[in-house]
């Protein structure tokens, strides 16, 4: 990686690094938060933070205009949102019965359907390195799951 920070902030990992440490993060809170409360209740409260706080950083910067997506891109923004809402929901019904160390290696198993799905249905291709990778990916995760 270049020292230039604007290469950095640029780049695809330091995204995705963030947006791990994130993911870890919703664990956690998540986690104490459902304590007590209707699991499908703290997800759409969860869902409420996460579209006001989107809604107000679109508008800061000027960048909300909802009509500028074309029916192709809603169609399938819709789809993934709801995809989105389901992963939420299971997530937070999984954190309600089980630990947060368990629930979340499960939750990433997605890592491997992503790459057996983008392989299946998007034409991408893994090297062996990668698919062994992937496998040991679902492996590391079971590992971490169960005791």
């Amino acid at each position: 990686m270049s020292g230039d920070k604007g290469l950095w902030l640029g780049s695809w990992i330091f995204w995705a690094l963030f947006s791990a440490a994130f993911a870890a993060l919703t664990a956690i809170f998540a986690q104490v938060g459902v304590e007590g409360v209707d699991s499908d209740l703290a997800t759409l409260a969860r869902t409420l933070v996460v579209a006001v706080a989107l809604a107000l950083l679109l508008a800061a910067t000027g960048r909300l205009h909802l009509t500028a997506l074309p029916p192709r891109t809603w169609t399938f923004l819709v789809l993934s949102g709801l995809a989105t809402g389901a992963s939420w929901l299971c997530y937070f019904r999984a954190l309600k019965l089980g630990e947060a160390s368990q629930v979340a290696p499960i939750d990433k198993l997605s890592v491997v359907l992503v790459a057996l799905f983008g392989a299946a249905f998007l034409g991408e291709r893994l090297s062996t390195v990668n698919w062994l990778g992937v496998a040991l990916i679902a492996t590391g995760a079971l590992l971490v799951a169960f005791r």
